[in-house]
Parts: C-alpha cells; sequence; structure tokens
C-alpha cells in the first residue's frame, strides 16, 4: 500500500474537529438523550468536558503513533493528522469503509491499553526480549507465532514469556490500584 501524506494545518483541524463532533453525537445517542441544538456561542458544559476528553484521547493516540509500524502508522496518522474518513481511507487501501473503521478502532484500543506502558514503567521487571514481545503482542496485535518466527524463538518460549509478563502486569495492576 503506498500512499503519499499531505498534511496542513486547516485539515487536520478540521479533521480533529470531525472526529470529535462524531464521537460526542455517538455518545449523546448512546446516553439516550436527543441531540442538543448546535449552537457555537451556548456550549453545555457536560459537552466540553466531553470534547476535552477526546481531545485527551486523541492527543494520547497521536503521541503513541511511533509504537506502530508500516501501514498501521500511516492508517492511523492519516485519520488522526490529516482528518481523513473512513470513505476516503478505504478508497486509498481497495478495503471496505468497515473494515477500515474496524481496523482503526482496534488499533486505537490497542495504542490506549495500559498493559504495555505498565511493562515500560516497571522495565527493570523485563528483559528486553520480553519487552519487544510485549510490545508486538499488546500494541502491533501481532499473534504468537508471528512473534516466535520474527524473535526466532518457539512458540512455547514466547507463550511462557508473555503468561509471566500478563502475571506481573497484573501483580503490579493489584497493588497499584
Amino acid at each position: 500500500m503506498q500512499i503519499n501524506l499531505f498534511v496542513n494545518k486547516e485539515t487536520s483541524h478540521r479533521g480533529l474537529d470531525n472526529l470529535l463532533h462524531r464521537r460526542l453525537h455517538r455518545r449523546r445517542e448512546s446516553a439516550g438523550s436527543k441531540p442538543m441544538k448546535r449552537i457555537d456561542s451556548i456550549i453545555a458544559q457536560d459537552d466540553l468536558k466531553l470534547k476535552t476528553a477526546h481531545r485527551d484521547e486523541v492527543e494520547l493516540l497521536r503521541s503513541r503513533l511511533h509504537w506502530l509500524n508500516g501501514d498501521d502508522r500511516l492508517l492511523m496518522s492519516m485519520y488522526l493528522e490529516a482528518g481523513s474518513s473512513y470513505r476516503q481511507l478505504a478508497r486509498l487501501t481497495g478495503l471496505a469503509d468497515t473494515q477500515i473503521a474496524r481496523k482503526i478502532r482496534n488499533l486505537a484500543q490497542r495504542l490506549t491499553d495500559q498493559r504495555y506502558v505498565t511493562c515500560l514503567r516497571n522495565r527493570q521487571r523485563f528483559t528486553n526480549d520480553e519487552l519487544a514481545i510485549a510490545k508486538n503482542y499488546f500494541t502491533r496485535g501481532l499473534p504468537i507465532h508471528k512473534i516466535a518466527q520474527q524473535r526466532n524463538l518457539t512458540y512455547y518460549q514466547v507463550r511462557q514469556m508473555l503468561k509471566k509478563i500478563q502475571r506481573t502486569v497484573t501483580k503490579i495492576h493489584r497493588y497499584s490500584g
């Protein structure tokens, strides 16, 4: 997949605002309330809090884009930075827009997952191999057999390391509250 990315400030801000507006609208619908009239001068306090929370979430995703490789990084950067829609990305990649939406949702969930962050904060408890396996498994979503193939390890070795990582992360989360 060869895609050229042209970003300007106007496009990226417009895309971010569209993303935030869509998420706010979905949250209101899922809460069962009727959508509010959009009046720029009067913004409900709840909407302002939601908007701020979503901006923080988008900034968190942007700051963690470097954890991804290749097409996944390009897809997320085009979605977050350039403000490309699912339909535009689908046209560029040749996939269905529902596939793009699912892929972006899964990537966002993996990037906001705290397990790899916990590993990084407690890196003294893990070897370099274990950190690399945690990154591939938790953030990139690679299956165990692919990780084993890349790292020249057996499936069993990778599975054992992942069990150790998950036990350690669970123990850290339990003690931290």
